[in-house]
């Protein structure tokens, strides 16, 4: 019995680890314009952002266009420790992330030079098809901002 039950506890410690350690973010992901809402308007033509593991966190690469035309090209390298990061071609300077499992995770974006500041919060379908990041908070004036913004897996 005493046999059994140690090899129980180690099966469980190893499953939450395994679980807690994977990422199911990683990968290539497109944002779809049609499936995602914003307000007061979309700041973005089109993104798409390529996640790979770093280090017990992960690098992310973006790429898209601005509402006005521009383009996008941010990145940062952050751990899942909610310390913040710097990130360079954003429109903030800073992310803190904290992974809640394999399938969700929390950020918190802010500018250092001006009011803009939100909490992300994103979750991988069970499929691992589409991953749904829901943002609110404030511009950079100070007034309020909120995203529903769906993305595809390439």
């Amino acid at each position: 019995m005493r046999k059994l039950l140690t090899t129980l506890v180690v099966g469980l410690a190893v499953t939450a680890m395994g679980a807690f350690a994977a990422d199911n973010s990683l990968g290539t992901w497109k944002l779809n314009m049609e499936k995602s809402k914003f307000t007061p308007s979309a700041p973005v033509k089109s993104l798409t952002s390529t996640r790979e593991a770093s280090d017990g966190g992960v690098k992310v690469t973006t790429t898209g266009e601005r509402a006005d035309g521009t383009p996008i090209n941010a990145s940062y390298t952050a751990k899942y420790d909610g310390k913040e990061y710097p990130v360079t071609g954003a429109p903030y300077d800073t992310i803190a992330i904290k992974k809640a499992n394999a399938n969700t995770y929390t950020a918190k974006l802010k500018n250092k030079g001006d009011k803009y500041s939100t909490t992300a919060r994103s979750v991988i379908s069970k499929d691992g098809k589409t991953m749904t990041t829901t943002n609110n908070g404030t511009d950079g004036k100070g007034d309020p901002i909120s995203f529903t913004m769906v993305y595809e897996k390439q």
